[in-house]
């Protein structure tokens, strides 16, 4: 664990710093702007599992360090206004620490911890997952998962996520490639005047798991609403 630590330490040192200020809630004047933020969050900050269907077993951890980069070029404009910059930004970087644990009948349990660097943004996310078809030599392992993430350290904003999806993966000796499609709902709000944004966004993802003995690589590219995610994993699955 003290390595995962540093390991995630290490990559909010590296990760690109999307801007370097914190969000001001209060610079946000216009309900679309907020509209538009809300959406560009939401696809940013909800969970991502980043982990084939195939369940862990009741021995198995995954443990890992990620960075995901997400395209939020149709919020740039409102994003500039609520941090005070000049420059719009068009792609976010959220660095997150994960760790999953397998439990009996086919159950995972996750969490994961975010922090964006130079921001104040922090994000805990979790989910619970079960393989409706666990997979094996001949059949590939189907799951369904609900997720949720919750964004603290934003004065002025209340903003969460609440997701639903189902995924499938065949593993073919140490590469398990998976895809899966799914619903995120997103609750935010916000005490400066404006009308809460409460909607949902369809969400489709791809990814490949390769698994080296103890060490594990992960990529996922995902959609939710318009804006595209790419997600890299390090860590350890045993």
């Amino acid at each position: 664990m003290k390595k995962l630590l540093a390991l995630c330490f290490a990559a909010a040192c590296f990760t690109p710093a999307a801007f370097a200020a914190n969000i001001n809630m209060a610079n946000i004047t216009v309900q679309n702007d907020f509209r538009l933020l809300s959406e560009d969050l939401g696809a940013a900050l909800s969970y991502k599992s980043v982990m084939p269907a195939e369940p862990l077993g009741v021995t198995g951890f995954d443990l890992g360090v990620e960075v995901t980069s997400t395209d939020i070029t149709k919020s740039s404009q409102a994003l500039s206004k609520a941090t005070g910059g000049s420059t719009p930004v068009t792609t976010l970087y959220v660095p997150k620490l994960h760790v999953a644990k397998g439990l009996p009948f086919g159950i995972d349990v996750a969490a994961s911890f975010a922090v964006v660097p130079t921001t104040n943004i922090r994000v805990i996310g979790a989910e619970l997952r079960y393989a409706l078809m666990e997979g094996g030599a001949a059949l590939p392992a189907v799951a369904i998962r609900g997720s949720f993430s919750s964004l603290s350290g934003v004065d002025q904003l209340s903003f969460g996520t609440k997701g639903l999806d189902i995924s499938i993966s065949k593993g073919f000796l140490m590469f398990t490639p998976y895809a899966g499609v799914g619903q995120v709902w997103v609750n935010s709000s916000t005490n400066v005047g404006l009308a809460d944004e409460n909607f949902s966004l369809g969400k489709v993802f791809v990814g490949a798991n390769l698994n080296l003995g103890l060490v594990n690589f992960a990529l996922e590219a995902d959609k939710t609403g318009d804006a595209a995610s790419y997600t890299g994993k390090l860590g350890f699955r045993f």
